[in-house]
């Protein structure tokens, strides 16, 4: 939410708040009263205006609070399409107890600064199941969003998870995000992972399922983040985090799905 905003809408609600309790029958007042409650709350809050600031951080948190908890619903609710699509690349063991799900563009500048961070959290947790799903939400901007994401799926398919991994991290490897990937570095980056095939028309229809879970998670932007034992799950041990985390944040999540019982 702009900042401009915020501060006008904290402003409202300030002015409302005074209003309604103008409004109340045990003490009316008359519109003289009224006024001069409207002229020193301007007063005040012109004299005051980090009030304004204050309330509109409280009303953003209130706000980004209400919106984790709705896609922490939704992941809860979505738990066997997050977990069990069989076209979504996962790389780690099958028993594993927790999942580090991601969303993710191959064009997404915030993207490629994560990537570097998930491939550390992967040395460091090798015990975690780490779930890859494609969204490439840059398509109609970029072609190589949709051009990457389904050459990667189409390693997945052939090659499996080790093949997946080394293609995905050698994508961002390149450096080249927000419409600078080019057909040759998908090109290379698919002849390291062995790639031979066409791609297959099963690819079209997961990277559709990943738009439309999405869509019911209620996200709205790549990266996003979702940690979540595979079983036991609860609104206490899923993390929700929609867009980049650090590998001490990610962590915390990690362990925090682990002590689910």
């Amino acid at each position: 939410m702009p900042q401009s905003f915020s501060l006008l809408l904290a402003a409202g609600l300030l002015m409302s708040g005074l209003a309604a309790a103008a409004d109340q029958p045990a003490a009316p007042f008359t519109p003289e009263m009224e006024a001069r409650i409207g002229e020193i709350a301007r007063d005040y809050l012109l004299a005051h205006p980090e009030v304004l600031l204050q309330v509109s951080q409280k009303l953003e948190a209130q706000q980004q609070a209400q919106q984790i908890k709705a896609m922490t619903d939704a992941a809860l609710r979505q738990q066997n399409d997050l977990l069990n699509d069989k076209m979504t690349p996962a790389f780690g063991p099958a028993d594993a107890k927790v999942a580090v799900i991601e969303f993710f563009d191959y064009q997404c500048i915030v993207c490629a600064r994560q990537a570097p961070v998930i491939e550390a959290l992967m040395k460091a947790n090798p015990q975690v199941r780490y779930i890859f799903k494609e969204w490439p939400i840059f398509a109609q901007r970029w072609d190589a969003s949709l051009n990457a994401a389904k050459t990667g799926l189409q390693i997945w398919q052939e090659k499996g998870a080790e093949a997946y991994v080394n293609y995905h991290n050698a994508i961002y490897a390149t450096g080249h995000n927000e419409g600078k990937l080019t057909p040759e570095d998908i090109g290379k980056a698919a002849a390291l992972a062995s790639k031979s095939g066409d791609i297959n028309p099963q690819v079209v229809e997961a990277l559709k399922r990943n738009d439309a879970l999405a869509q019911k998670l209620g996200l709205q932007g790549t990266p996003a983040m979702i940690i979540m034992p595979l079983t036991g799950a609860t609104a206490d041990n899923v993390t929700v985090i929609p867009g980049g985390a650090s590998e001490t944040t990610l962590q915390a999540a990690i362990d925090r799905a682990a002590a689910a019982k």
